[in-house]
């Protein structure tokens, strides 16, 4: 049940990073409450899964997942570019998070 409202938590704060996206600076109303909701339901859930699930292998998981998330979301979205580098980056994040998970972390 932990990671299961883990993944809630890094959806609600993919969501409300891109949200923020579009809030301009928080001068466009719906865009930035969804963006304060987004990251309520985020810390929330995240809260919740500190329950069941260790400290740092849930701040990765979310940290990183939800970094790799906005990234690729700009790349396929936003128009941002993909680079070399970029991309190093986020599959070392997905590496990173795998390792973290297969090598035993409590």
């Amino acid at each position: 049940m932990g990671y299961l409202l883990l993944a809630g938590a890094i959806a609600a704060e993919v969501g409300a990073t891109t949200a923020m996206k579009y809030s301009d600076g928080f001068s466009r109303l719906w865009p930035s409450l969804l963006t304060v909701a987004g990251y309520v339901v985020s810390f929330a859930l995240l809260a919740q899964t500190l329950r069941t699930v260790s400290i740092g292998t849930a701040y990765a998981i979310w940290a990183g997942v939800g970094t790799a998330a906005i990234a690729t979301i700009g790349i396929l979205f936003l128009g941002e570019g993909l680079t070399a580098a970029r991309a190093a980056g986020i599959a070392l994040i997905i590496v990173g998070v795998v390792v973290l998970n297969l090598g035993g972390a409590h």
